[in-house]
């Protein structure tokens, strides 16, 4: 990145904030973002999409996007799109990469024809979520298992539900999951959960030219690697270099770079994973295609074992911004 002229990026829309539940995150990400990109000499500046117009983008002369948005309409192919028909060259993945990595059940449908691992799960349409629908869901998958909105990030709305002593105790907490679920989403995704460590594994460039960044393992509090604790408290744990046995750590990346070729990922993007404790198989949980880039954040923690620091890592994104009429040409 030394040999490129910050300049020649031209004007630089760091577009940050939105209407999703994840505007906290995505202003911060902005925020980590902008300041970075000034440093570096980039004439760059903040842009909320819930505050103007994007076609204020194309008339104040901006020549490209990088996207730090999160969740719906930032991350879901829809300000992807307007930024094709503005002529804006952009950050990340394309309208249909982004749409469907935004869709948990519709990344998962995709993983599974392509022999991807993903932990099993039932989607609950708003026409099947009767008492009787939702029960049955937890006979299919067992207890303990997941509850959260399929198109939502951040761990917003997600509830893992416990096996409980009392089978009115789980019934209860199962239902309180759904209807948590359904604040955030029509439909509700309940998945197989697996006993084991996270991990996620962060991924840079497009094509052949992508590749895998070192996995980082991540030690929650209890397990609860929530909301709360992945951007407001110091209590959990990121190791990276992961400590993991190497055979496993190529794994993970491999089937990263996997999971992000089939979906059609461009730019950057990162895996969610969880390794199952009885046997160290690793599932895919998602794909990120706008990680987030707060001072919580796990691309800049991997990047930076890669000898990739915080400002290189901006520039090598925004290096990378593109049209889907223009990406592999």
């Amino acid at each position: 990145m030394n040999d490129i002229d910050p300049k020649s990026f031209g004007k630089v829309a760091v577009l940050c904030g939105g209407d999703s539940a994840e505007r906290e995150i995505s202003l911060m990400s902005g925020a980590g973002v902008l300041e970075a990109l000034r440093s570096q000499g980039v004439d760059a500046h903040a842009f909320d999409p819930a505050r103007r117009d994007l076609v204020e983008l194309r008339n104040e002369g901006f020549s490209r996007s990088f996207v730090a948005l999160h969740g719906r309409h930032g991350e879901d192919g829809a300000v992807q799109g307007a930024l094709e028909l503005l002529g804006i060259p952009y950050t990340g993945s394309g309208v249909m990469a982004s749409s469907v990595a935004m869709d948990k059940v519709m990344t998962k449908r995709i993983w599974q024809a392509e022999g991807l691992p993903t932990p099993r799960y039932l989607r609950l349409a708003p026409d099947q979520q009767s008492r009787e629908q939702i029960l049955a869901a937890a006979k299919l998958l067992g207890l303990p298992l997941i509850v959260k909105p399929p198109r939502e990030g951040s761990s917003i709305g997600v509830t893992k539900v416990a096996a409980s002593p009392s089978s009115d105790e789980a019934d209860r907490q199962l239902l309180d999951a759904v209807a948590l679920s359904v604040r955030y989403d029509a439909d509700v995704l309940c998945e197989e959960f697996v006993e084991g460590e996270e991990v996620t594994c962060a991924v840079l460039g497009s094509g052949l030219a992508a590749e895998a960044l070192p996995v980082v393992r991540i030690a929650a509090p209890e397990g609860a690697y929530d909301y709360q604790n992945k951007y407001f408290t110091d209590d959990v744990k990121y190791h990276c270099p992961s400590g993991l046995p190497e055979a496993e750590e190529q794994e993970i990346r491999r089937i990263s770079l996997a999971a992000y070729h089939q979906l059609g990922c461009r730019g950057w993007g990162r895996a969610d994973l969880m390794i199952r404790a009885s046997d160290r198989k690793p599932f895919l949980l998602e794909m990120n295609t706008s990680p987030g880039m707060t001072s919580h954040s796990l691309v800049p923690m991997s990047a930076r074992a890669a000898g990739i620091g915080y400002e290189q890592l901006c520039l090598r994104v925004l290096a990378t911004a593109t049209l889907d009429s223009k990406a592999g040409a």
